[in-house]
């Protein structure tokens, strides 16, 4: 049995030490926010966070999250208020929307670490995650938004 907190809830998994987290997520839990796009860490599509960091969950083993703490798109935030939620949906960023939970759980760690990133700062932090559509300009111009909520929310 491996224990791990999902979005704040305390979850038991009867699952092999080296299924990928992207599984358990998906098919154990329901949880279908955090995609499968390559499965080979390459595209950003099953980003989630564990304890604070960006991991692909796609290559990520379940023996590593043993005991950890697992946020997936679903729990950035109750209701869809995390400023990366808020400003793609005002930037109108996805198109297809495959891959944006992944680049939103991407930016959510980047404007944590990095609450007021330059140009530089979101290409390099964002390098990892692919978007078929092409909407990066987008996702830059959302990233910037979302900085300034985030500062603009600050007491």
């Amino acid at each position: 049995m491996i224990q791990l907190t999902v979005n704040g809830k305390t979850e038991n998994f009867d699952v092999s030490p080296e299924m990928p987290l992207l599984w358990a997520i998906r098919d154990t839990l329901g949880l279908t926010g955090t995609k499968f796009g390559c499965g080979v860490a390459q595209c950003g599509a099953c980003v989630v966070h564990l304890d604070g960091e960006a991991v692909r969950s796609c290559v990520t083993k379940m023996s590593r999250a043993k005991g950890k703490n697992v946020v997936t798109i679903e729990g950035l935030s109750q209701n869809n208020d995390h400023p990366a939620q808020k400003a793609w949906q005002e930037i109108d960023v996805p198109q297809c929307g495959y891959c944006h939970s992944g680049q939103i759980m991407s930016a959510a760690v980047l404007l944590r670490e990095n609450p007021n990133p330059s140009d530089q700062d979101i290409d390099d932090a964002m390098a990892g995650n692919i978007c078929r559509c092409g909407t990066y300009p987008r996702i830059r111009k959302a990233i910037h938004l979302a900085s300034q909520m985030q500062e603009k929310n600050k007491i």
